[in-house]
């Protein structure tokens, strides 16, 4: 069984918008807010992972 892992993006920004990435294939744009005690999120759509690099400043 060959299983691919979800995509993941760095960004800088606690907050991350995710619509799926593939237009009209894509879902609903949901906005998601990183936790400061992991430092990263995951779309309850498509499951891509946001990591987030830095502090969070950047707004």
């Amino acid at each position: 069984m060959n299983s691919q892992a979800p995509e993941t993006e760095i960004v800088h920004s606690r907050r991350v918008a995710c619509d799926g990435g593939e237009g009209a294939l894509g879902h609903p744009r949901v906005w998601l807010q990183i936790p400061v005690d992991t430092g990263w999120v995951e779309c309850g759509y498509c499951d891509k992972r946001y990591v987030l690099e830095g502090d969070g400043d950047d707004h």
